[in-house]
């Protein structure tokens, strides 16, 4: 094996692989990236078992061949080096040679028979717009539960129909669900799948290197799902189970209505977080015809107090309801800046808001309250 490549074309397709390597294991060669030099191409692998990426970079190779080296070493390396061409040469018992100007490395490998096979790219089901991918993600996947023993809320649902598409997260307090429009040729029925949280992680990586007009090529198998972007390529286990039936608990009756401006409202309960207690992150909001009041009190750290007057009166009964500070600030940071939606049906119940100027999308966004 020997080749060269540009340094900012190699830098680039490392980065993205790395959220894949496998840092903490008991098989060293998940700690390694697999390289193969053919034709006029350098192809990259990783995987963690769970999860893996492929992907490519023009090459000039003078011998084909393969070998694997450590990834973040590598990595690490080779964003110091200088902008120039970096040429590599295996050696014997599995090393690797790395020169780039003045610089040169000898770097322990592992036999490329070693590294895992990565499933093939099957006949992809449907192709996915980059921008409404993307978009799906950044509004849902902060709503995943983190907790390993809820299996099948340790990802989102991806729910694809002909003429739409879904994609719902929860980690059984809060829930995000955003749909929109778009046709897909040549989808006759319907798909729904489980997404593991770290492969939407690792997705929405690969979209920041594309623009909005590309489409993902997505594609499944019994056991794996694939995200194609360009060249490159993510694979990742399938989530089994069931997943909650969400529609169930989408409100119907919140007809206790106020809007408020993103930014104001995120302000307020950023401010009145400060000095709420940092374990459970409380606070009340109190809802009265003409204005919103936001109260946050802690032993440790005082009280807070912000007054919101909203653009129209508040449209219910006088009301006081608890909720995590947390849980409100992600929505809003993922939300549409305008005009957002807060609907209660009472104090118990849980609440629903939505925003009002995202275009094309219904993004509804559930929360249960908490005790006051």
């Amino acid at each position: 094996m020997e080749f060269s490549v540009k340094k900012f074309d190699l830098l680039r397709e490392l980065q993205l692989v790395q959220g894949v390597v496998e840092r903490k294991t008991t098989i060293p060669i998940l700690s390694n990236l697999l390289v193969e030099a053919k034709k006029d191409q350098l192809w990259i692998a990783a995987t963690d078992l769970e999860m893996g990426i492929r992907t490519v970079l023009p090459a000039k190779v003078k011998k084909e061949g393969a070998g694997t080296i450590a990834a973040r070493r590598l990595f690490e390396i080779v964003r110091t080096l200088p902008d120039a061409e970096i040429k590599f040469k295996g050696l014997e018992n599995n090393w690797v040679e790395l020169r780039c100007a003045r610089s040169r490395f000898k770097l322990v490998g592992m036999a490329r028979e070693n590294f895992p096979a990565l499933p093939d790219f099957p006949h992809p089901l449907v192709k996915i717009p980059a921008v409404i991918l993307a978009t799906l993600i950044a509004k849902t996947s902060f709503a995943i539960s983190m907790e390993e023993s809820r299996y099948t809320l340790n990802g989102a649902l991806l729910q694809l129909k002909p003429d739409s598409i879904t994609m719902v997260a929860t980690d059984g307090l809060r829930l995000s669900h955003i749909e929109t429009s778009h046709r897909f040729n040549g989808l006759n029925t319907e798909v729904r799948v489980l997404v593991p949280k770290k492969a939407l992680t690792e997705v929405e990586r690969l979209l920041k290197e594309v623009e909005d007009k590309e489409e993902v090529q997505f594609a499944r198998d019994d056991s794996h799902l694939f995200f194609k972007v360009g060249e490159r390529l993510l694979i990742s286990r399938l989530l089994s189970g069931q997943f909650p039936n969400y529609e169930a608990v989408l409100p119907r009756e919140n007809k206790s209505t106020v809007v408020l401006e993103r930014d104001q409202v995120a302000s307020a309960i950023k401010r009145a977080d400060l000095v709420a207690d940092q374990r459970s992150h409380a606070i009340r909001m109190a809802l009265d015809k003409n204005k919103v009041e936001i109260f946050a009190s802690s032993a440790e750290y005082g009280e807070a107090h912000e007054e919101l007057i909203p653009p129209k009166p508040y449209n219910g009964e006088a009301m006081q309801i608890g909720f995590n500070a947390t849980y409100l600030l992600d929505f809003l940071s993922a939300a549409a800046a305008g005009p957002i939606s807060f609907e209660f049906k009472d104090d118990q119940t849980a609440g629903q808001m939505r925003p009002l100027g995202e275009e094309g999308y219904k993004y509804r966004y559930v929360v249960m309250p908490m005790r006051l």
